[in-house]
């Protein structure tokens, strides 16, 4: 005897993982009467569960959302606990670690490279002011400043500056260039 008549051996095709099982089933001109009304009950059922876990599910999600108002629990707590735990995992990990360290380390490379460019760019300053030529210009300024302004006291700050400029002002009997005979 034949397996094959025996039905043990089946012909028809076995959809694989992730192949479409409805391409695989036959079209409905094969289907008896019989059987295609057993698979209309079966899809109405079918429908009918999921329609039912779907009421379930919206129930659920509405219990869940009061036992949280209640709680005192909003979206925005939520998303802060949820945002602190991921960010706890990711600290967590041997990558972060790891970059974190690196990072530190050129971090400290990098402060002292720009602490070394900081004390070169102080020293060539230093030299540019103590060399001929800029002490030349200085003194050149220094000239042109007592021509324009008059003589005054090398060294003074502005606040001294202003205080003279006042006090000159306010010891003046001359009247203004503005003011006129006929306005006193």
């Amino acid at each position: 005897m034949d397996l094959g008549e025996q039905g043990l051996l089946r012909t028809d095709p076995v959809p694989e993982e992730g192949e479409d099982v409805a391409a695989t089933v036959s079209a409905p001109e094969t289907l008896s009467e019989e059987e295609q009304e057993e698979l209309r009950r079966e899809l109405a059922k079918v429908e009918e569960e999921i329609q039912t876990l779907s009421q379930v599910l919206a129930a659920k999600e509405k219990h869940l959302a009061e036992i949280k108002r209640k709680l005192g629990i909003n979206s925005l707590q939520e998303l802060k606990q949820n945002i602190a735990k991921g960010w706890q995992d990711v600290t967590a990990t041997s990558a972060y670690k790891k970059t974190s360290e690196t990072l530190s380390q050129a971090g400290q490379k990098a402060s002292a490279a720009f602490s070394s460019v900081g004390s070169v760019i102080t020293k060539k300053l230093e030299d540019v002011k103590n060399s001929p030529t800029f002490k030349s210009f200085e003194e050149k300024v220094e000239n042109l400043k007592s021509k324009v302004g008059g003589t005054k006291p090398a060294g003074g700050d502005f606040g001294e500056v202003l205080n003279s400029a006042a006090n000159a002002s306010a010891t003046s009997t001359e009247p203004l260039p503005e003011q006129t005979k006929e306005s006193l």
